[in-house]
């Protein structure tokens, strides 16, 4: 099994679903990677199942305990076979992590097309209301649970051109968690999210090539994004909800 670098293990035990677990060396891979080596019980998910199964074989080679559910999670079908294959697996739904989604519409605003626009927002916006809401019910019987989701670094106040429809979706974002924060604080949910700078990944080095100075002060480490998530999916963030914890380089 991988070796915890911790004092204590944070999540042991813990059944964490983690979506959007796609490539490796990005976001999901890392997340749940960390989580495994926390000892928790993994349900990851992608939209191509062979992705997420090669992800789930690296995982199990290390000696993770994890199911990989290929769902489109931007369809109720999808968010409930993720939600009820966990539960076959493993009886109960500590952690959700909302993380699929992303950017993938670019340009002018005034460009954009419908198609575009209900692709991006249902992408983000929409699948992350789904899978809460499926979660939801099982995590309001147990008495507990933390939901994590993906927000912009800054929220909405930070929204940059050129990205207009990704832009309001994670401003829907934000106000899904405040709102489910809300309605979950008298049966023991907690919701959160974290607002991310630029993540130095592979696939964003290549394709964005920041200098030097750039990348030490506005980039921010895959192992900082993890250490967040892990703090507001652990007991030790007992008492926090719906909290945007903006993760973000210096200057930004």
């Amino acid at each position: 099994m991988m070796n915890n670098q911790g004092n204590s293990l944070r999540l042991e035990d813990q059944v964490a679903i983690i979506t959007g677990v796609s490539h490796a060396g990005q976001v999901g891979f890392a997340l749940a990677s960390a989580f495994a080596s926390e000892y928790a019980k993994l349900t990851i998910s992608s939209r191509t199942s062979e992705r997420v199964n090669a992800r789930a074989e690296e995982l199990r080679a290390v000696g993770a305990q994890v199911i990989a559910v290929p769902a489109d999670l931007t369809t109720e079908e999808g968010a409930s076979t993720l939600v009820q294959e966990t539960l076959q697996a493993y009886g109960r739904i500590d952690i959700l992590v909302n993380l699929a989604g992303g950017l993938t519409k670019y340009g002018p605003s005034d460009e954009l097309t419908l198609a575009d626009w209900d692709f991006e927002l249902n992408n983000n916006l929409r699948s992350t209301f789904l899978c809460t809401r499926a979660a939801w019910p099982i995590m309001k019987k147990q008495g507990k649970g933390k939901i994590l989701n993906f927000s912009r670094a800054g929220g909405v106040q930070s929204a940059g051109p050129m990205m207009l429809a990704y832009n309001c979706a994670k401003a829907g974002v934000d106000a899904l968690t405040r709102t489910f924060a809300k309605e979950g604080k008298n049966v023991g949910i907690y919701v959160n999210a974290i607002g991310p700078g630029l993540i130095i990944t592979q696939s964003n080095l290549e394709s964005m090539k920041p200098s030097s100075e750039d990348l030490h002060r506005k980039w921010v480490s895959m192992e900082q994004i993890v250490e967040a998530v892990i703090f507001l999916v652990s007991p030790a963030s007992d008492g926090i909800t719906g909290a945007i914890l903006p993760v973000q380089g210096m200057g930004i």
